[in-house]
């Protein structure tokens, strides 16, 4: 998907709202199994029930490799089905990152074979561990400052420059990549950084993470993390949780269309 293609769809809709697939399988209501066919059948339901408030999909991979080899074909089902949803952005959540012959057979296989516009990267391997993701009309989504109470631990640290790591990850970005293909994560909750961060980089989108469960403000996101002409906003927010286990019941594609509908509706109101 091309970034004037995501605008456009993020104008029309009205929305940032990326919903989060993580199919815990202990927490699948009891309809659906403990087993990858529930566990497919489940996402499949949440995109049905949520597609008309979203704008993208983020399947986290942790949660289908947990249950082995057939976690994958799982995923693979899964993949398959946001094929059917064109005007929806797919994002793989796995973080990968390692040397450049390893990193292209994480892009052959997840942007290509699969078949996702897009995969979360972990860059601290550095500029060779990443450009195997610079795929014409895919995009690699960076890691930059994210929302887990460990981001103190490395990425707020302070360098001899004054700068905190992060902020060399950042800057790392611009050198590297473009804001064409390039997306950065940023943690909701890390809100006293949201405006520095886009101040420094003003074209490239964010994935936020980090509402709902985690506390963070979709108003707060919206104020100080979107681009500067405000058209096309620049964020995609992130839910997971909030929305796929909004009841643990028979009832859980209604309650999530419910939460997303709620989400989504704030958004709007922040336009």
């Amino acid at each position: 998907m091309k970034r004037s293609e995501l605008i456009q769809i993020i104008e029309s809709k009205k929305s940032v709202l990326c919903v989060g697939l993580d199919p815990d399988i202990s927490k699948l209501p009891k309809s659906y199994g403990s087993n990858a066919k529930g566990l497919a059948q489940f996402c499949k339901d949440i995109i049905d029930s949520t597609a008309d408030h979203a704008v993208a999909y983020k399947p986290n991979l942790a949660f289908f490799e947990s249950i082995g080899s057939s976690g994958w074909e799982a995923l693979a089902e899964v993949a398959e089905y946001l094929k059917g949803f064109p005007e929806h952005f797919s994002i793989a959540d796995a973080k990968r990152g390692d040397i450049g012959n390893t990193s292209r057979m994480y892009a052959e296989g997840i942007l290509n074979k699969m078949g996702f516009d897009s995969i979360t990267v972990a860059p601290y391997m550095g500029k060779d561990s990443l450009e195997p993701f610079l795929i014409p009309g895919k995009w690699g989504i960076g890691l930059g400052l994210t929302s887990n109470s460990g981001a103190q631990d490395f990425q707020m640290k302070r360098m001899k420059d004054n700068r905190y790591f992060f902020e060399h990850v950042l800057d790392s970005y611009l050198d590297w990549t473009s804001p064409e293909s390039w997306m950065v994560v940023v943690g909701a909750t890390q809100s006293q950084s949201l405006k520095s961060i886009r101040f420094k980089l003003p074209d490239h989108f964010f994935l936020v993470p980090g509402i709902g469960h985690q506390g963070g403000s979709i108003e707060d996101v919206m104020n100080l993390a979107s681009f500067k002409s405000g058209f096309g906003k620049g964020v995609l927010i992130n839910a997971s949780r909030s929305i796929c286990f909004a009841s643990s019941g028979d009832n859980a594609a209604q309650a999530a269309r419910n939460e997303a509908s709620r989400l989504h509706q704030e958004m709007i109101s922040h336009w």
